[in-house]
């Protein structure tokens, strides 16, 4: 096979294959087509937790038992609060779906797709128990051919059990645990009804380098590509089979670039047959940040000139190599500017949606960042979806975090890095396989294995690397800033790896390694000693912690990296501690807290698909009067000029100090006399003339509330347990959020569901709830009403 990396992306299936959401029903081709439409396989189940865990046949049969509650995937066997005492759910819980396969597909290959399960799964089909699946992030798929009954009522069971197993990466107990691993059916479940004869599912194969649609790319350049294909098929037929695979290449218009079709193959029941192939894309557009162009592959495999199934794939060509000396995309080097990314949600846990993955990597993305570490565990193929879509490159990682288990957690953390890498080797986003367990005592067979892993699945002399927070073993050493002491740190680090810097700015302020040990530094709140602060602790707080993160992110550029990731996103919950880690640069509910706007302002000015990148100013300061004199604005502009109730106040260069004068884009600090009330307004220059402006107003009194959601770059939509933030805005009479305001605000909500508290205490001048969209797509209507402020409605429709 050749030797550069895997670059193509997988969606939703379709009869057991994969189609394009919004993509032709039939392909580009004449061929009549034999695949079944897909099955919504997430309404319509019941749910049951902390009930007797013994399974008997009452299980199995409907009854008026209102122990039985019905929910629709994906789901959380229980909503969480944002912050209490307690600690997340664990225990045993039950999902039951009862359905039909009609008598007419009695010839077809059933089973039943699973993204995930958290943790240890007992699926059991009308009263058997056929499969016990350990981990609770990556897919594992049940066939139930040859026990489902045909034209008959099936009743599918799922026994969850979430606790504490030191077998089960992460491992370690969740009372000692940096993050909470919550519960459910969080992700979608598949029926899969195919031919018997299909495209092989890369997981459930289990075949090294091997199973599903295998991708890659050589001899890449402006002028041409060649795209290597590799198909394994299987025929879980009783009779030897004669099939053939096509492959077409499209572009992003739906034009033809390419194809190619094999001769007839023979495959012998219960075998598996790999088809390789190879197509040539002339003048390829390249996958980039700035240029995301995706190509879409379709894959069909024919008997006797009928389809019987179909994967439709979106591919990325780009070549990746990571040097001492930088990281290089496409033979240009770019600095990987990124962040951590934990995938919880306040109240829903892990069970979001996909529209709520994308709307998670639009704000990396608006927020500046190219790449994004997937601290600690595979995230949902629908956030790398959105990755390969926004262009944002990956870290993709297997779960743990200070653990080290016996020889069984250790073959199951093996496992996780095998079925990580089949599940999501095609995407163009993912440059790193973080396939090493995060500040972890790992032994060095153990690294050895793991590493080796990543590339016998991915067998090729260039674009594949590992990495690890150890300097042994992997291709990248990814050491967390705090690692190394101050005042050096990893500026003289003089290894020969590839050195990326996966985690800065949260413990390294005086506190040094504590996040080593938290009971020693467990009180330890200071704004000038940690980068955790809540969105409601005031400016100052919110000044320093922008401070902390600038002057980490400027130090880091003294070290010999390759790029960092500073810790982290969005704030989250943890399982050692009842408060939430609150290091995010944006809060737990995705509003932005001032650094969000630092890093916002090191990326462009550049013109990208969606709107990213483009010229910005930000004035971090609330401009009342307990605010700061120093006034800072973040830009990527040439120049800014602040302006004081229209008079100018002062037009200047970026600033020029120790914390940022190895910054793209340093802040532009102005020293105002005296506090005036009013109105701040910064104009941003770019090449001599006004690129972009904002206004900060001095906040008046509480006078109303003001709605409004956040869709980020999606509509809310109907069917999928989709969920949007609604914020309510505590606003003055010119529309002004006031900043201290905490009042207590009510919610009414019709048309949809609302998740959470209600009433909800605002922070920071704005309440924020969860609203879930229904079955079908409607008008809903949000009302929000306080003492005092005048109320205020918002329509929005799901789609």
């Amino acid at each position: 096979m050749p030797d550069f990396p895997l670059l193509s992306k997988v969606f939703a299936r379709v009869g057991g294959s994969l189609l394009l959401a919004g993509a032709l029903s039939e392909c580009t081709t004449h061929s009549s087509s034999n695949i079944a439409p897909a099955v919504d396989f997430n309404q319509d189940w019941q749910f049951v937790k902390d009930a007797d865990t013994a399974v008997t046949a009452s299980f199995f049969t409907k009854s008026n038992d209102t122990t039985w509650v019905p929910v629709s995937l994906p789901h959380t066997a229980q909503l969480e609060p944002v912050v209490t005492d307690k600690k997340q759910w664990q225990g045993i819980c039950f999902y039951r779906k009862f359905f039909h396969v009609p008598a007419t597909d009695s010839s077809k290959q059933v089973a039943i797709h699973f993204g995930a399960a958290m943790h240890t799964a007992d699926v059991y089909l009308n009263g058997k128990r056929l499969e016990r699946h350990i981990g609770g992030y990556l897919p594992f798929t049940v066939d139930v051919t040859h026990h489902v009954k045909f034209g008959q009522e099936n009743c599918l069971l799922v026994k969850l059990n979430n606790q504490d197993n030191p077998e089960v990466p992460p491992g370690k107990p969740l009372k000692d645990l940096d993050f909470n691993f919550y519960s459910g059916l969080y992700r979608s479940v598949e029926l899969l009804v195919q031919d018997r004869v299909h495209i092989s599912d890369p997981v459930e194969a289990g075949h090294t380098a091997g199973g599903g649609i295998l991708v890659h790319y050589e001899n890449v350049s402006p002028q041409s590509a060649t795209l290597r294909l590799q198909t394994e098929v299987e025929n879980k037929d009783n009779r030897d089979q004669t099939v053939q695979v096509r492959a077409t290449l499209l572009d992003e218009k739906g034009q033809e670039i390419s194809r190619v079709q094999n001769e007839a193959a023979g495959i012998a029941s219960g075998a598996f047959e790999r088809v390789d192939q190879q197509l040539l894309v002339a003048n390829p557009r390249l996958w980039s940040p700035e240029q995301p162009y995706r190509y879409r592959l379709v894959v069909e495999v024919l008997r006797e000139g009928t389809v019987i199934d179909r994967q439709e794939l979106h591919t990325g060509i780009r070549t990746i190599r990571f040097a001492k000396d930088g990281f290089y995309l496409n033979n240009q080097k770019v600095r990987l500017r990124g962040t951590n990314r934990h995938q919880e949600y306040p109240y829903l846990c892990y069970a979001l949606s996909d529209n709520a993955q994308y709307r998670d990597a639009w704000q990396i993305k608006e927020a500046g960042f190219n790449f994004v570490r997937c601290s600690h565990y595979p995230p949902s193929p629908a956030f790398l979806d959105a990755c390969d879509e926004l262009g944002i490159l990956v870290m993709n990682s297997i779960p743990g975090w200070q653990f080290f288990g016996n020889a069984e957690f250790q073959k199951n953390s093996l496992q996780n890095v095998r079925d990580m890498v089949r599940r999501d080797r095609n995407h163009p986003s993912i440059v790193l396989w973080e396939s090493s367990l995060n500040e972890t005592g790992m032994s060095k067979p153990y690294m050895e294995q793991t590493h080796q892993a990543v590339h016998q699945e991915l067998p090729w002399k260039e674009g594949v690397y590992t990495c690890g927070w150890m300097d042994y073993a992997y291709d990248v050493f990814i050491p967390a800033r705090q690692h190394s002491k101050a005042p050096d740190y990893w500026s003289k680090y003089a290894g020969q790896k590839p050195l990326l810097l996966c985690e800065y700015g949260d413990w390294e302020y005086y506190a040094q390694n504590a996040g080593f040990n938290q009971t020693a530094y467990a009180g330890l709140k200071e704004s000038e000693r940690t980068s955790r602060q809540l969105r409601g602790q005031g400016e100052r707080a919110l000044a320093q912690q922008a401070l902390n993160f600038q002057e980490a992110h400027n130090d880091n550029f003294r070290s010999p990296i390759v790029g960092d990731a500073n810790w982290l996103m969005f704030d989250y919950k943890r399982g050692y501690a009842p408060d939430i880690e609150s290091s995010g640069v944006g809060d737990i509910f995705r509003l932005p807290k001032f650094a969000y706007y630092f890093y916002q302002s090191q990326y462009g000015p550049v013109t990208t698909p969606h709107g990213f990148g483009k010229p910005m100013v930000y004035i971090a300061n609330y401009w009342q009067p307990t605010s700061a004199k120093q006034v800072v604005v973040y830009s990527n502009c040439d120049e800014v000029e602040l302006q004081l109730n229209g008079k100018p106040v002062a037009r200047q260069r970026p600033d020029a100090t120790t914390f940022s004068n190895k910054l793209k884009h340093p802040p532009f600090t102005f020293t105002l006399p005296a506090f005036t009330a009013g109105t701040l307004r910064a104009v941003g220059y770019h090449n001599g003339k006004p690129a972009a402006q904002t206004e900060r107003r001095t906040p008046g009194a509480p006078q109303r509330l003001q709605l409004s959601y956040a869709r980020h770059g999606r509509d809310l939509a109907a069917g999928q347990n989709d969920a949007v933030f609604v914020y309510a805005s505590v606003v003055d009479a010119n529309g002004t959020v006031v900043p201290d305001a905490t009042t207590p605000v009510s919610f009414n909500v019709q048309g949809a569901e609302l998740i959470g508290d209600n009433p909800v205490k605002a922070e920071a001048g704005i309440a924020t709830i969860l609203l879930r969209a229904g079955v079908k797509p409607t008008a809903i209507q949000i009302t929000a009403s306080a003492n005092s402020l005048s109320s205020n409605t918002l329509s929005i429709s799901s789609k």
